[in-house]
């Protein structure tokens, strides 16, 4: 094969990968494009490449193929164009394992998030356990409208027993002594329970804090 015949089939080869690879790109959805955005999928001897589109791979070929045009013009030695050869075929080769492997790195990467994700609900499933509020449903810690309704109804419980704790200090003034020792052990009771009620506000809280930031983080 002489050289312009050499970079003809070069040049149709290309020609052939750019229409898979445009079709490739094509068929990428948005989320797929994201999710494999920082990934490299090739090595960096062959592509300065990262993510899931596989065009500019294209024009980093042409351009080979362009520079290998001005080594045979420029009569170079036949070993350095045997080798910017090889080059060009290594790199017609990373592209077309590229093209079948796309699925692979997305389903992998999905499976590492998701596999993260189960890591973050299992941790903070066995904090729930070991934090004395294992009484709220853990769930219900993993769910965002569930943890605000949550925090809501604790709020509302925290409100009403303070009204409680109003109306029954005002009734211990006017109290017989009978029963007054009843009534301050009622109110003593009453203020456990708004304490044990502000704590687990606290501590919904802090668990709406540490479920808002891996979201944020997935989100950006």
């Amino acid at each position: 094969m002489n050289t312009s015949q050499l970079i003809s089939t070069l040049k149709n080869q290309l020609k052939t990968l750019e229409q898979e690879v445009l079709q490739h790109d094509s068929h990428l959805a948005p989320s797929q494009r994201k999710l494999l955005l920082d990934i490299e999928r090739f090595n960096q001897s062959l592509f300065i490449q990262n993510g899931a589109q596989l065009m500019p791979c294209i024009e980093q070929i042409r351009s080979s193929i362009g520079q290998l045009e001005k080594q045979i013009a420029l009569k170079l030695a036949p070993q350095t164009i045997a080798l910017s050869c090889e080059r060009i075929q290594d790199r017609f080769t990373a592209v077309k394992r590229a093209l079948l492997t796309t699925s692979i790195d997305i389903k992998s990467k999905n499976q590492q998030r998701a596999s993260k994700r189960a890591r973050f609900a299992q941790q903070q499933n066995q904090s729930h356990q070991a934090s004395g509020f294992a009484w709220i449903a853990s769930n219900v810690l993993q769910n965002s409208h569930e943890i605000y309704a949550e925090l809501n109804k604790h709020l509302n419980w925290a409100k009403k027993f303070e009204q409680k704790i109003a109306e029954m200090e005002s009734k211990l003034e006017n109290c017989h002594s009978a029963d007054k020792i009843r009534l301050q052990n009622d109110i003593l009771l009453m203020h456990r329970r708004l304490g044990k009620c502000r704590q687990a506000i606290s501590y919904i809280e802090d668990r709406i804090q540490a479920f808002e930031r891996p979201h944020q983080s997935h989100n950006r």
